[in-house]
């Protein structure tokens, strides 16, 4: 038998080192994410492996798993505990060792492998860990199989049968990095900073960049798992205002920047513009779909509305499907409707074959600007951020709220927003045109400025993006709108950053 998981725990105590920890709210919509020792031990750890290796026998899913680890300096030991529970739970484990989250999907079709758990907490803070998980290639867990996973961690109803296996799998890094990079050279000379802030991706990103023709300014490369210029997340604008001070420095064409475990990708212009990513990925898309004609796309709903409105998109026939924020969501969107590509805000980006496999990854998004200017050879990546028609869009901004009450609070939110609408009340003069409510609520008004608000799916925060076609005013105006209706509740607290 093995003990129920505690919520709780006192650390330096007996219990605290004999039982499993595990907090119920780690438990996400389509990965996990604790505060390491203050919400799951290793104890915690190890009934999660049990866990997932009791679930992938009912699922009917053949018992092998790939495993990795991000760089962080608690990573490899709560990954090699995962490992004792998935096999206690009679799983073979085909460990890949250090490496990036697309790494281990890559290996699930290398090694001919059904399921995944990768040791990471991506972009979150030292201190966190998580596991993303799958079991249908390219796909990651979604909320049916997590609530799943929840009950039978939780309750301890384990099937240990034993019999499991472990196998390290050396030098796996070289296989996907000849995968990656099997394929023709840059026409052009690309100069390009690689900004990995510490993290991860900072082993692989000059090798992968230069391999394909790129000339490398590599930034923060060094892996350094505390961390000390700023935290590997594209979205950040510490980040990013490193790479555009890097770009200015060194006259290259593009900054890229990598997130800590290496699945998604940001990007700074040639003068030194940080783009947001979902500006990104209308620039990608005017460039695919000049190439396929008709082309399917899916975005999520923290992106830019260019991708309905944008008139090259619209010449082009593309059609574009609105859905539902998160990697596990987009990515199963994306295979539903064998779309080509699936753009987050957030920096991940889907490619299906023959760009990729359809799940994310930040190297495969990176050599796909990098093809893009490289057919451009007559254009700066400021000028194809130029040709964009122009939109006034903030960054992603959280503000935080407890996870037990995050949820609650944006229902509360939506049911404002709904009573103004149904009641016909302006916002800054304008009247709602639109309520979309496919997770959180985005309301636009009648000028096509829109406000997000949204609960984080990873974090104890609420997700907040504005944008306006009109003007700067009337993004900030809307921003007040939405941040005066979040202050109705006493729960939401200080943003991380605001505009």
């Amino acid at each position: 038998m093995f003990p129920k998981p505690a919520a709780a725990l006192m650390p330096n105590t007996y219990a605290y080192e004999s039982s499993p920890m595990v907090k119920a709210t780690g438990f996400r919509e389509y990965d996990a994410r604790w505060l390491f020792e203050k919400e799951i031990n290793l104890m915690g750890v190890q009934a999660l492996g049990m866990g997932l290796g009791t679930l992938l026998h009912e699922m009917g899913v053949c018992p092998e798993i790939v495993t990795g680890h991000d760089f962080r300096s608690y990573s490899a030991s709560i990954k090699m505990v995962l490992v004792t529970g998935l096999m206690a739970a009679g799983v073979k484990v085909h460990d890949i060792g250090l490496a990036t989250t697309p790494m281990t999907y890559f290996a699930q079709f290398a090694l001919d492998v059904p399921a995944v758990a990768m040791v990471t907490a991506s972009h979150n803070d030292n201190d966190w860990t998580g596991v993303k998980m799958g079991a249908a290639r390219p796909l990651t867990f979604g909320p049916d199989e997590m609530g799943r996973l929840k009950e039978i961690v939780l309750e301890a109803a384990f099937d240990l049968k034993g019999g499991g296996a472990y196998q390290f799998v050396e030098n796996f890094p070289d296989r996907y990095i000849a995968d990656l990079t099997d394929r023709a050279k840059l026409k052009h000379p690309i100069k390009v900073v690689a900004a990995c802030g510490n993290g991860t991706a900072g082993a692989f990103a000059e090798r992968i960049l230069s391999a394909i023709g790129a000339e490398v300014v590599p930034l923060d490369c060094e892996l350094d798992h505390s961390f000390p210029r700023y935290n590997p997340n594209p979205e950040d604008m510490k980040m990013l205002h490193a790479i555009a001070e890097t770009v200015r420095e060194t006259g290259a064409a593009v900054g890229l920047g990598f997130d800590g475990d290496g699945d998604r990708c940001g990007m700074v212009d040639n003068t030194g513009e940080e783009i947001f990513a979902d500006k990104v990925g209308v620039m990608l898309a005017r460039d695919i779909s000049k190439l396929n004609p008709g082309v399917q796309f899916v975005v999520d709903v923290k992106s830019t509305g260019l991708f309905n409105t944008d008139p090259v998109l619209i010449k082009n026939g593309a059609k574009t499907d609105y859905w539902k924020t998160g990697h596990s969501y987009i990515k199963r969107r994306v295979n539903e409707l064998n779309a080509l590509v699936g753009f987050e805000k957030s920096g991940h980006y889907f490619f299906n074959a023959p760009i990729g496999r359809g799940y994310d990854d930040g190297f495969v998004s990176a050599l796909a600007i990098l093809d893009m200017l490289d057919r451009n050879p007559d254009k700066s990546m400021a000028d194809l951020r130029n040709d964009l028609p122009k939109t006034w869009g903030s960054p992603t901004m959280s503000p935080h709220c407890d996870d037990e009450k995050k949820y609650e609070v944006v229902d509360k939110v939506i049911a404002r927003f709904t009573a103004m609408k149904e009641k016909g009340e302006k916002i800054d003069g304008q009247p709602i045109a639109n309520l979309i409510t496919v997770n959180g609520i985005r309301v636009v008004a009648e000028d096509g400025t829109w406000g997000l608000v949204r609960a984080s799916s990873n974090k104890p925060e609420l997700v907040v993006v504005v944008e306006s076609p009109v003007s700067e005013e009337r993004m900030r105006a809307m921003f007040k709108t939405v941040d005066t209706v979040l202050r109705e509740n006493g729960e939401v607290g200080a943003y991380n950053q605001s505009i």
